[in-house]
C-alpha cells in the first residue's frame, strides 16, 4: 500500500477543500507554538486520499516534520502486542478466559488493595485470576504509577515497576509486578495500566520467542512495517523526531533525538509502550485491521477474529465501570474490545463518529481511529506529552468526517 496520497480525494467520496482545513489547522497549531510539528493522514476504502506534515520534528535542528518522521508512538504500541496475543490465541494455545498464571505462575494468589492508614494497605485475596481477556480489556485490577492516585500507584513507583525506564528483564518486571496488590477485583473496573506489558511477558512464555523477536518476526516484519521497532538504528537517527512538553515560554524538549534512550536496543521491551514508528508503517497495520486481518496477501488474523477484538467486551461503556482516571475525554458512549477503544454511541461520546469505529492514541499526543462504517482510517501523528495538553484528537475528529461527502 503506497503512503503517498496520489489519487483525487474526491475518487473515495472526500472533498479536496474540505481536507484543506486540517492542513490550515495544523499550521496554525504550529503557528501559535503549541506543538513542533505534526503529520496527518486520512484513507478512504483502501486509498490515501490526504497526507499532509506541518512544521517541525527537530526545532532546534531545524528538520522539517515528514512522512517518513520516526516517532515515538507509546501506546498506540498496545493494538501491535493485542493482535500478537491473538495470534496466539488463533493457533489454540490457550482460551482468553484461562487465568494466566497458566503461564506466568506469580499471578497465582493476587490481593486486591481495600483501604488502610498511614502508608499501610489492607488487602483481600482477590476474588478469581487475573484472565487473558481482562488484560485485553484493562479490567484485570492492574494500574499505572504514573496515574499518582491512590496507594497502589505509589507502590508501583516505589517498586521501580516502570516499562519505560527500568533496565530489567520482562520475567524480573513480572515478579516485581505480581508482589504489589491490584487495584480492583479482576473483571470489575476499567483501568488503564501496565496490562499491555503483561501480555507482552505472555507472548514471549506462550511463543518460547523473545517478545520483541515474535513481534518482529510474526507482525511488524510481514506486514512490512520496516521503521517499527523498539529502538532506532543508527542508520534511522535522522529521521528520529525531538519529544516536547509546553513550558513557561513554550516548548520544551523532552527527549533529545540525539541523545535519547531509543538510540540502541533496550533490555526491557515495553508492549504496553515501547515502539517507534512512521505514518506509513502504521498505515499498514490499520489496513491490515480495515481488510479484517490480512494485508498484500500476507494474514495475520482470521476475519472472525478482528470482528471479535473490534466489538465492546465490556457490560456497558467505560464510565460505567468506574469513570477511568485515565482519559483525555469523556468515556461516556465508548467501550473497549480486545486491544482497542471502540465506538458505541457518538451522542453519548459527545463527538462526531460511527458505532463500531475502533481507536486509540499514545501519550505523545500520537493518535489513530479504522471506521468501518465509512470504511476511513484517520491517523495523526505528533510529540508533545501529555496528550492531554490541547484537545487536538477531538478537533480533528470534526475535521475529517466533515471532509465526506458522498
Amino acid at each position: 500500500m503506497n503512503v503517498a496520497a496520489a489519487l483525487k480525494p474526491e475518487h473515495v467520496g472526500l472533498s479536496s477543500e474540505r481536507l484543506g482545513r486540517i492542513t490550515r489547522w495544523m499550521q496554525a497549531l504550529v503557528e501559535q507554538g503549541k506543538f513542533a510539528g505534526l503529520t496527518t493522514l486520512v484513507a478512504r476504502r483502501g486509498q490515501v486520499a490526504y497526507l499532509e506534515s506541518c512544521g517541525k520534528m527537530d526545532l532546534a535542528a531545524g528538520k522539517p516534520m515528514r512522512a517518513d518522521t520516526i516517532v515515538r508512538i507509546y501506546s498506540m504500541t498496545k493494538p501491535l502486542v493485542s493482535t500478537a496475543i491473538m495470534m496466539l490465541y488463533e493457533e489454540g494455545r490457550f482460551q482468553l478466559d484461562d487465568p494466566i498464571s497458566r503461564f506466568l505462575p506469580m499471578f497465582k494468589q493476587m490481593r486486591v488493595y481495600v483501604g488502610g492508614m498511614r502508608g499501610k494497605m489492607d488487602t483481600v485475596p482477590a476474588a478469581r485470576e487475573i484472565t487473558f481477556r481482562d488484560l485485553l480489556t484493562h479490567t484485570s485490577g492492574l494500574t499505572y504509577g504514573f496515574m499518582e492516585a491512590n496507594p497502589v500507584d505509589a507502590a508501583y513507583r516505589n517498586g521501580g515497576i516502570d516499562f519505560q525506564t527500568q533496565d530489567a528483564t520482562l520475567p524480573e518486571m513480572m515478579e516485581r509486578l505480581a508482589k504489589v496488590p491490584l487495584l480492583a477485583h479482576p473483571g470489575t473496573e476499567w483501568n488503564y495500566s501496565v496490562a499491555t506489558d503483561v501480555l507482552g511477558a505472555l507472548v514471549q512464555a506462550v511463543s518460547g520467542q523473545p517478545f520483541e523477536t515474535f513481534l518482529k518476526e510474526r507482525v511488524t516484519g510481514p506486514l512490512g512495517m520496516l521503521d517499527t521497532d523498539f529502538f532506532v538504528p543508527e542508520s534511522k537517527h535522522a529521521r528520529f523526531a525531538a519529544n516536547y512538553q509546553t513550558g513557561k515560554d513554550g516548548l520544551e524538549l523532552l527527549d533529545d533525538p540525539k541523545t535519547s534512550r531509543y538510540l540502541k536496543p533496550r533490555k526491557l521491551c515495553s508492549g504496553g509502550g515501547g515502539l517507534v514508528s512512521t505514518v506509513g508503517d502504521y498505515l499498514r497495520f490499520c489496513e491490515m485491521l480495515r481488510r479484517k486481518g490480512e494485508l498484500d496477501g500476507v494474514r495475520l488474523l482470521g476475519r472472525k477474529t478482528v470482528e471479535y477484538m473490534t466489538v465492546n467486551h465490556l457490560p456497558g461503556d467505560m464510565a460505567a465501570m468506574g469513570q477511568p482516571r485515565f482519559s483525555e475525554s469523556s468515556y461516556e458512549g465508548i467501550g473497549f474490545g480486545l486491544g482497542f477503544s471502540v465506538m458505541l454511541d457518538p451522542a453519548r461520546a459527545q463527538i462526531v463518529g460511527s458505532p463500531g469505529e475502533f481507536a486509540w492514541g499514545g501519550a505523545a499526543s500520537t493518535a489513530f481511529w479504522v471506521d468501518p462504517q465509512e470504511d476511513m482510517i484517520v491517523i495523526l501523528l505528533t510529540q508533545l506529552m501529555p496528550s492531554s495538553t490541547w484537545p487536538i484528537r477531538k478537533e480533528l475528529r470534526v475535521l475529517s468526517y466533515q471532509a465526506i461527502v458522498d
